[in-house]
């Protein structure tokens, strides 16, 4: 995210202003994990599905086209994790956007937030989360991944 906690300018930002470094830890992390989970705004900003990993995308669209590698969902976030762990996944990765990332917060669902302060401000734009919370976290780690970004890791506290 901006210095400012903006993730994106508009709903189709696609994320070229992030770091080389932070695209990287990106990947390996979400490939560790095998499945991103992101609302369908998101996942309309990237060219084609993420490589090696499913990609989990909550959408309103009632029959929405068959992608490989894509698994469209709706519903309760607890459902969705519930089948995927069933397929033998043990974590998953939110990749945002801010809405798939509020509902996830309002359910308890975020163990972890691992974040990118990338040298930019946006001043306007869309924020890592929507509407009004008070959730506590601790910081677990700092990284510093280049000479201008750092990733903080956080355990949510609920």
């Amino acid at each position: 995210m901006t210095l400012d906690g903006k993730i994106a300018r508009t709903d189709n930002h696609f994320p070229d202003w992030t770091s080389k470094e932070d695209k990287k830890l990106f990947q390996e992390i979400s490939k560790e994990s095998g499945v991103v989970i992101m609302g369908d705004k998101t996942f309309f900003t990237f060219p084609a599905p993420l490589k090696d990993r499913l990609n989990v995308v909550f959408t309103l669209e009632k029959n929405p086209k068959s992608i490989k590698g894509v698994k469209w969902v709706d519903g309760d976030p607890e459902n969705v994790l519930q089948e995927l762990e069933k397929q033998g996944y043990e974590k998953v990765i939110l990749g945002g956007g801010a809405g798939i990332n509020t509902l996830f917060l309002k359910h308890k669902l975020i163990d972890e937030i691992f974040i990118t302060v990338e040298p930019k401000i946006f001043g306007g734009g869309i924020s890592l989360f929507k509407g009004d919370f008070d959730v506590n976290l601790k910081l677990i780690d700092i990284d510093k991944i280049n000479d201008n970004s750092v990733v903080l890791k956080y355990k949510v506290l609920y």
